[in-house]
């Protein structure tokens, strides 16, 4: 690469930045089905054909932002998991719990932006799968790891359930007994659960001491998929 295309390389990285960056200014203040690009034009000082060179559809930028919030809140499970990777897995899980909740309390519209209401008109592409997975995966491998090291606690599943838990295995969950792939996915419904009603008010006059509460019922979740009890 020459120096004036890395230079151009570099520009283009910079305004994509800035331009997402007001984006999410404006799903702050709008909501992610109010985003318009020719709003996020004029914050920047653009006009609107400069900044279809960068994202050519209101789609495209919603994309981009959606694959940044999952990268994002997948970061946060992954630093987790390794800053306590010689710790028993139940408190591996727990703490990957707690960093995907400390990320949503500190980035509430982007968590919002994945996990809350689905945003009219929109149909997310193949393209923010792989970034959508990482949370659960982190989770698949905490439960993998334990039945290969300190074992899994008994746990059964209908057998006309069975079917399906096989299919999960085959689909994202190697090497992962049926039973745990059907308990991780009620868990991680469940996790996504606790930290959308906390953040959408619905513990308030409810639950006082949040953080204690997510923590024991973190707990109760690393039980469910039969890790014991952190």
């Amino acid at each position: 690469m020459t120096t004036a295309q890395g230079a151009r390389a570099r520009a283009r990285q910079e305004v994509t930045a800035a331009i997402k960056e007001a984006a999410r200014r404006q799903l702050a203040a709008e909501g992610a089905a109010k985003l318009s690009l020719r709003a996020v034009a004029r914050e920047l000082g653009m006009v609107s054909s400069a900044l279809y060179r960068y994202f050519p559809s209101r789609d495209d930028l919603l994309t981009a932002l959606i694959i940044d919030a999952y990268d994002a809140v997948g970061e946060a499970a992954e630093r987790a998991r390794d800053a306590v990777a010689d710790a028993p897995p139940p408190a591996r899980w727990i703490a990957v719990c707690e960093a995907v909740r400390d990320w949503a309390l500190a980035h509430p519209h982007e968590y919002a932006l994945i996990y809350g209401s689905p945003v009219p008109g929109y149909s997310a592409p193949e393209t923010t799968v792989p970034a959508a997975a990482r949370v659960g995966m982190v989770f698949i491998g905490i439960v993998r790891d334990a039945r290969e090291g300190p074992g899994l606690s008994a746990l059964s599943v209908p057998a006309d359930l069975r079917p399906e838990g096989a299919r999960m295995v085959a689909d994202f969950a190697a090497d992962v007994p049926p039973e745990a792939a059907v308990a991780l996915v009620a868990a991680w419904a469940q996790l996504f659960g606790l930290i959308g009603f906390e953040l959408f008010g619905q513990f308030n006059r409810v639950v006082e001491d949040r953080e204690t509460f997510f923590r024991h019922a973190a707990g109760r979740l690393a039980e469910g998929v039969g890790l014991g009890r952190g």
